[in-house]
């Protein structure tokens, strides 16, 4: 929502600026459909032209994660905890039991119980990864810390591929937007000969690609990979949760501890509360019982 706000006070502040200040906008609307083809066109290729097939549908994905905002909700990380919770004690129990569900996630009841976490990869795939490694008696368990570090700095890169697209194209538009407005000069001398008014027109329709080039830079693709960034950021909290909780395990402390260390380290405006997350955790040894 608050994206669409912003979208709407760049509009109504730019144009309604420039209208109040006696501007008009036929000379606008009258180049803006040939502008936007040149300079719109141009970084869609440079664009395809930077980038491979994944990295374009990722970013084309990511563009409505702008107005979404973080895909992890408060409920997923109190979920988190209790998955992480009746793992962790059901491995400290019986190793073997834990093992047909770190060995087939997919069809675990007990990954089932938390189908949005149970659906992203990334996430199952550190949880077993780890607890996996946990189970081979690691001499030192900052081998395993060094192992889920590399893994999940691995995945944030990924996830930052769709901003860095964004914010190159963000970086060249204003060039672009050059460009255009240099044709349109090219097209004006072409045109020399006739009376000033009409010259006048013609290099204002030209000024349209440098005032477009720059407009959509500033006021919108590189807001969009800046906000694409710091979305990608905090839900990288998501994954650093997953490894203070197993790593915490992996050093033996009691399974209450490594559950609290990992609720303190949420990120504030996500955090369960203890009572909160107290409740939750009965409820799973209820249901286990």
């Amino acid at each position: 929502m608050i994206g669409i706000v912003g979208i709407a006070i760049i509009f109504v502040m730019v144009f309604g600026g420039y209208l109040l200040a006696g501007g008009k906008l036929g000379i606008i609307l009258k180049s803006l459909p040939f502008e936007l083809m040149m300079i719109g066109g141009a970084a869609a290729g440079a664009f395809a032209l930077a980038n491979d097939g994944a990295t374009v549908k990722h970013t084309l994905r990511d563009i409505g994660r702008v107005f979404k905002g973080p895909k992890w909700k408060p409920a997923d990380y109190r979920d988190l905890l209790c998955l992480l919770f009746e793992l962790i004690r059901l491995g400290r129990q019986n190793a073997v039991a834990v093992e047909e569900h770190i060995e087939n996630p997919a069809g675990s009841s007990i990954f089932g119980k938390y189908p949005r976490i149970q659906a992203d990869h990334a996430a199952v795939e550190l949880i077993c990864d780890t607890l996996r490694s946990a189970s081979m008696n690691f001499d030192d368990p900052h081998q395993v810390e060094d192992v889920l570090d590399k893994q999940i700095d691995a995945h944030h890169l990924h996830c930052q591929h769709s901003s860095h697209a964004l914010q190159s194209i963000a970086d060249g538009l204003p060039a672009l937007g050059i460009v255009a407005a240099v044709l349109g000069v090219i097209k004006t001398m072409g045109s020399i000969d006739q009376p000033p008014e009409i010259l006048g027109k013609m290099i204002g329709g030209a000024l349209v690609g440098t005032f477009l080039g720059v407009f959509l830079a500033y006021g919108f693709v590189g807001p969009f990979a800046t906000k694409l960034r710091a979305v990608v950021d905090e839900d990288a909290q998501f994954y650093r949760l997953i490894r203070e909780v197993l790593v915490a395990n992996l050093h033996n402390h009691a399974t209450n501890i490594c559950i609290e260390v990992g609720r303190q380290n949420t990120p504030h405006r996500y955090r369960p509360s203890y009572s909160e997350l107290e409740d939750a955790l009965r409820g799973v040894k209820s249901d286990a019982a």
